[in-house]
């Protein structure tokens, strides 16, 4: 079957990890990505991997691999007019450009909005930015920390009595791309619907923002925020986190925990509690909470995690739990490897390589991992002879020209 995507072509100006995790979405979904990346130095994000530390002699760069599937690579010097050139060739038979520079960056270098759709109005311009397309600060530098950072995310996380807390794993720049990806996909089908090209923006502030909408939402139509909570002091001690006898972790979401709590205490050995007048209701498990989360952990401490597992999934309840997963954890998961979240590549240099596969799946029209990260400037003459059509004496010259 076809792919959602096929047929369409990204040019992907991108660096580091918002916007060339954005473009390979499109690619995973089966558009032709092409990575403009400087000559002679490509997207810094390639270096990273080393700069970090890598474990593992004889592993793929991770970082890179990681956020520039299904693509090819293209090296131009865009200092030059015959790079630009190329560019503006290469503009007129996209269908969307992505970028993630600096506000003012790619009209400085003559590849902005206002030039490129003079070439193309029907392309879609993909601008992701630390902090939005307007304001005082929409010039200003960002990094997956500082989106964090900005969001308030860091402190709605971990327990009050703790510091600003940071989220491993560029989440920030993931909840980026994703959101920039969106857009996208909308201004497609503008497209399609009404026949017009169009700017999309995206940033780490908004998408981290809209990551916490809940709360946000709470905030603006009430005046006050979810806050941070104590385990130890869960307002419903059913949606909690609780450890068992071998020191892994247990996670409750019972959002209505008065259905649930008979059952519950017996299920835990706790038959007292049910007659408990203080825990009879939510409201009174509230006013007792210090004591009845230490009474739940005592008795989850009792066994381990596989036995309470399987306790109250033959207990009478139907209850709403699941383990507590270290990320180490993931890549054994069964649930994870039943939907294909995590798969096996054939990585051309390394060879069978697990990668993060598909968030979302569609019947019909399935998206895949069909190729690696590229070498820089592995596709240079592939794409100027196959998607622009120049000879070899012209991809020649620009190469004597260091354009290249």
């Amino acid at each position: 079957m076809p792919m959602p995507l096929e047929g369409l072509l990204v040019l992907d100006w991108t660096i580091w990890q918002q916007g060339p995790v954005c473009s390979a979405m499109l690619g995973d979904l089966g558009a032709d990505v092409i990575k403009i990346e400087q000559a002679g130095s490509g997207d810094p994000g390639r270096y990273l991997a080393a700069v970090a530390g890598q474990k593992g002699e004889g592993r793929p760069n991770w970082y890179f691999e990681a956020n520039n599937r299904n693509k090819k690579s293209i090296t131009l010097d865009l200092k030059q007019p015959d790079a630009l050139q190329v560019v503006y060739d290469l503009t007129s038979k996209a269908d969307i450009f992505v970028q993630n520079f600096r506000f003012g960056v790619a009209e400085r270098l003559g590849v902005g909005y206002d030039t490129l759709r003079e070439i193309n109005p029907q392309l879609i311009y993909a601008s992701v930015t630390g902090y939005g397309p307007e304001g005082p600060d929409r010039a200003e530098p960002s990094f997956d920390h500082l989106g964090l950072a900005r969001s308030g995310i860091m402190n709605a996380t971990g327990e009050p009595d703790m510091p600003p807390l940071g989220i491993a794993g560029g989440i920030a720049d993931q909840m980026g791309a994703v959101m920039m990806a969106y857009g996208i996909l909308a201004a497609l089908m503008a497209r399609e619907r009404h026949g017009v090209g169009q700017a999309v923006d995206a940033s780490h502030l908004g998408s981290m923002m809209w990551l916490q909408g809940l709360s946000l939402g709470m905030l603006t139509m009430t005046g006050g925020a979810i806050p941070r909570t104590f385990r130890a002091r869960a307002f419903n001690p059913l949606w909690n986190h609780y450890a068992c006898g071998d020191g892994k972790w247990l996670a409750l979401a019972m959002l209505q925990p008065d259905r649930y709590w008979a059952d519950f205490a017996r299920a835990i050995g706790r038959e007292e509690l049910v007659d408990d007048e203080r825990f009879a209701t939510m409201e009174a498990r509230a006013g007792h909470t210090e004591a009845c989360v230490t009474i739940i952990d005592e008795a989850l401490a009792s066994a381990p995690r596989d036995e309470w597992v399987r306790r109250l999934k033959e207990s009478p309840g139907d209850f709403i739990f699941t383990i507590v997963n270290d990320i180490e954890d993931l890549v054994d998961d069964p649930q994870v490897k039943a939907n294909d979240y995590i798969v096996d590549v054939e990585h051309p240099q390394f060879g069978t390589t697990a990668m993060v596969g598909l968030p979302v799946r569609l019947r019909e029209t399935p998206g895949s991992i069909r190729n690696t990260a590229p070498e820089l400037g592995q596709h240079t003459e592939e794409i100027l002879m196959e998607v622009l059509g120049y000879e070899w004496d012209r991809i020649s010259e620009l190469r004597d020209k260091k354009v290249l």
